[in-house]
């Protein structure tokens, strides 16, 4: 069993971010998983939250998720982020690729969620 992990999911919808804890929980029932539903909050959360991974939305309002990226990893330089979007274009996956995010597309599935944590440990 891995140690327990902290996860934020960030996402403008709140169903997204409620499957997507539901998904996590359901395959590491021991972890911690946060929400937070723009860029901006997110950024205030990890200011008292030390994330190993964050799930990250592209299209949200104020700061999208690109953007929100790269100040993410600035202050969690050791946390993964993977997007987790609609926007799969080839454009946004290699804006991901240059910021060493993963991607994940949307729509999620449970699948998705656990081989993402499986890869990851």
């Amino acid at each position: 069993m891995s140690p327990a992990k902290t996860v934020l999911v960030v996402d403008d919808s709140r169903v997204s971010r409620l499957l997507a804890r539901q998904f996590i929980l359901a395959r590491r029932c021991f972890w911690h998983v946060e929400e937070a539903a723009s860029g901006e909050d997110a950024l205030e959360r990890v200011r008292v939250l030390v994330p190993d991974l964050i799930l990250l939305d592209v299209n949200m309002p104020g700061m999208g998720g690109l953007a929100a990226a790269s100040a993410l990893r600035a202050l969690c330089p050791d946390a993964h982020i993977s997007l987790l979007t609609a926007n799969v274009q080839m454009a946004t996956r290699r804006r991901a690729a240059e910021l060493g995010l993963g991607f994940l597309a949307k729509p999620m599935t449970e699948q998705r969620i656990g081989a993402l944590l499986d890869a990851l440990g």
